[in-house]
């Protein structure tokens, strides 16, 4: 299982760490979830400087791509020199977006008219691109799923372990990362989020 998280320039540290971290729990089924970069680095917007595992041509192979944020995402969606690098298909990938990520799902294409969410900063900008964006964290159809605030990763990664490998992986993921003493009661609201979608 091959799973890109899309890093760009200017990305948020928390999108794809985050999602990095929960999805790497299912490394011991063979998942290899890959940190996918347009450059060989890319340096976050608080300064934190990663080197690429993958080029960006490695989503358009992977079974599952997420888009993540960051503070350059609308120059992003005006570049074609990045996103042609870009052939997706969502009926063979699960496609995730987060926050400023859905704009370049947008931008792309792929949502199709598919409500969804994102925050507040690029509210406007996605619906500038004719998509309805939803008050909610998280929302998923078909193979698309979006989020909104910098915190609903854990929802993106959520809804890709339990759609390919079931609620009971997606459940000992999050119980593995929740925080002491809020294990449960963090697993039951997530997979309540999520489980929805699936």
């Amino acid at each position: 299982m091959n799973i890109a998280i899309l890093t760009f320039e200017g990305f948020n540290e928390l999108d794809s760490f985050i999602a990095a971290g929960i999805l790497n729990r299912m490394k011991g089924q063979g998942w290899n979830v890959q940190i996918t970069c347009p450059t060989a680095q890319v340096t976050s917007m608080n300064g934190v400087t990663v080197t690429a595992q993958q080029p960006l041509e490695f989503a358009n192979t992977a079974d599952v791509v997420l888009f993540g944020s960051g503070i350059y995402t609308r120059d992003i969606a005006k570049d074609t020199s990045i996103l042609g690098r870009l052939q997706l298909d969502p009926s063979r990938q699960l496609l995730a977006a987060q926050c400023s990520g859905t704009l370049l799902l947008a931008t792309l294409g792929y949502l199709n008219g598919l409500p969804a969410c994102t925050d507040l900063t690029t509210k406007p900008w996605v619906m500038d691109a004719g998509i309805e964006v939803l008050n909610q964290p998280f929302n998923a159809q078909r193979n698309i799923a979006t989020a909104g605030g910098c915190m609903a990763s854990q929802y993106l990664a959520t809804w890709v372990i339990a759609k390919l490998a079931g609620n009971g992986e997606a459940e000992a993921a999050i119980h593995y990362v929740a925080p002491v003493g809020e294990k449960e009661q963090t697993v039951t609201h997530t997979m309540s989020v999520v489980t929805p979608y699936i």
